[in-house]
């Protein structure tokens, strides 16, 4: 586990026993926080279900995804001269809409990806199938703090964008030709609190009949095309 935290091995997670303690336990969880792998702490019971023999009160999961550093992504986009476009993921569990998210974020020319390490659902086979494969072509990076990817953005020169239902500004009046980043956040408590406020505004899908939520695969894919319309159709 320590050799494959060392050499980079791409892990999705690392299942802990609640109970496990030393200083090699100690050690994996350092190099998982400096990987952005996320750490589940489970009982005994749990690690016992996967059929690993020996497992020693710790498993990792190899990632179906690879996972890419965002400022090297950054990078790699303004040195082929090209506009970025990023897609952030808040609090987004549901593996059925990640998957719809990212087969649309590659149709309409998403750079990448940004996720939490926690809080969002795991990018699996079933994910990648929902996708219809897209999950393995789109970047996809993945972060210790969504806040500091912001950070991360600004420093780039990318405005970034928080969708909000209560927001006086509509989609469809950002000019998105700029480099931008949109934040996507779940459909029970939208996008977190703090992270709007570090956000260059709030936008909102302005909406019929006084009904006030749509899925959130379906309001991504209404803001990317508007965003493609405005790069590419216009």
């Amino acid at each position: 586990m320590i050799v494959a935290l060392q050499t980079g091995m791409q892990l999705d997670r690392i299942y802990l026993d609640t109970k496990v303690i030393g200083d090699q336990i100690l050690q994996i969880k350092k190099l998982a926080t400096l990987n952005a792998v996320p750490i589940s702490y489970v009982p005994v019971a749990k690690l016992d279900g996967f059929n690993v023999t020996n497992h020693e009160g710790i498993i990792a999961q190899i990632a179906k995804v690879q996972y890419q550093n965002l400022q090297d992504t950054i990078s790699f986009i303004t040195e082929n001269g090209e506009v970025p476009l990023f897609l952030i993921l808040d609090g987004i569990t549901d593996i059925r809409n990640i998957g719809g998210i990212a087969r649309t974020a590659f149709c309409t020319g998403v750079h990448a990806i940004i996720i939490p390490d926690k809080g969002v659902g795991a990018l699996n086979e079933d994910a990648i199938l929902t996708s219809a494969g897209a999950l393995e072509k789109i970047s996809v990076c993945r972060v210790n703090s969504l806040m500091k990817a912001v950070d991360e953005l600004h420093l780039n020169g990318i405005k970034v964008y928080a969708t909000e239902m209560k927001s006086e500004k509509s989609f469809s009046d950002v000019d998105f030709s700029e480099p931008t980043a949109i934040i996507m956040g779940s459909e029970e408590k939208g996008v977190y609190p703090a992270l709007q406020k570090i956000c260059d505004e709030k936008i909102k899908i302005p909406m019929a009949g006084g009904f006030e939520s749509l899925n959130v695969s379906v309001a991504t894919g209404i803001i990317l095309y508007e965003v493609m319309r405005q790069r590419v159709l216009a």
